[in-house]
């Protein structure tokens, strides 16, 4: 799943190369992607791109105060077309979820592999009226996310683990499975932590370090080459089996009916591997 360094890299590279461009149209071919019908896609056309920004995981194109906002889910990506192909697909026949053209030519396609179909699209006049981006928490790279602010939403998560809160999307914007095994092998904190024996100030730290230094990282790259930079920038995330890079300890995973997570334990559980299962303890 694309999370913030991602998103924001694709926000970054969306707003620059559509700039002052006019939308000629949006072409919808996955139907079930469009969750909102007060405003339709037709509404876009005719309208300059004056921005593009990011609201936690959510892509929001602003044109001219109607926005196109979409979220990737776990599969779904952003396709740029220096010229916007002449065909569209037949639904149900290909990848792609929604087409939008602009006035030179130029565009860009929202496609999602697999066969579960969960990327959103909404058109709106407001962001605020997307649930999704009402209910976020504060943003890892937003003025309001400080130490105090943290302190206060691992104080209030309780003993609610770790992995858990920084993934809520409700506490904390923008992160997800992926980094949120990166932020805490940094912090060398067990995945299952409880939330309110975390120093606050620590993992602050770590979350700025973690998400700032694979922006960085990932900010030039092409979002077709993004997936490949994000792998080769993990240090634990999805490298079950191999060496940790910083003790040497083989890299362990704890799996879930749908999804995984990655940990060293030399560097976050003392050298004791966590059971296999969601409420683990560790093993004796």
């Amino acid at each position: 799943m694309p999370e913030l360094p991602e998103v924001e890299a694709i926000a970054m590279q969306l707003a620059a190369r559509t700039a002052g461009k006019v939308v000629v149209a949006g072409h919808l071919v996955a139907f079930s992607a469009l969750k909102t019908y007060t405003l339709g896609l037709e509404s876009l056309a005719g309208l300059e791109i004056s921005g593009v920004s990011r609201h936690g995981k959510f892509i929001d194109v602003d044109a001219q105060g109607v926005h196109l906002i979409f979220h990737l889910a776990r599969a779904g990506w952003v396709t740029w077309h220096a010229l916007v192909p002449k065909t569209l697909p037949r639904p149900g026949k290909s990848p792609i979820a929604l087409r939008i053209e602009l006035d030179d030519g130029s565009g860009f396609s929202l496609t999602e592999a697999g066969s579960q179909r969960h990327l959103a699209v909404y058109v709106v006049a407001s962001p605020e009226e997307v649930p999704g981006i009402a209910a976020l928490g504060p943003d890892p790279l937003g003025e309001d996310f400080t130490v105090e602010a943290l302190a206060g939403t691992l104080q209030t998560a309780g003993r609610g683990q770790i992995k858990g809160v920084l993934r809520d999307q409700k506490l904390i914007a923008g992160i997800g499975n992926a980094f949120s095994d990166e932020i805490l092998h940094a912090a060398r904190l067990s995945p299952f932590t409880p939330a309110n024996t975390v120093d606050a100030a620590n993992l602050h730290g770590h979350i700025l370090t973690v998400l700032n230094g694979t922006l960085e990282a990932v900010k030039d790259v092409d979002m077709e080459d993004l997936k490949n930079a994000k792998r080769g920038g993990l240090r634990v995330h999805g490298r079950a089996g191999e060496r940790c890079d910083v003790c040497g300890t083989t890299i362990a995973q704890v799996s879930f009916a749908d999804s995984s997570l990655q940990y060293c334990p030399g560097c976050q559980t003392g050298g004791k591997l966590l059971a296999d299962r969601r409420m683990s303890k560790l093993l004796k």
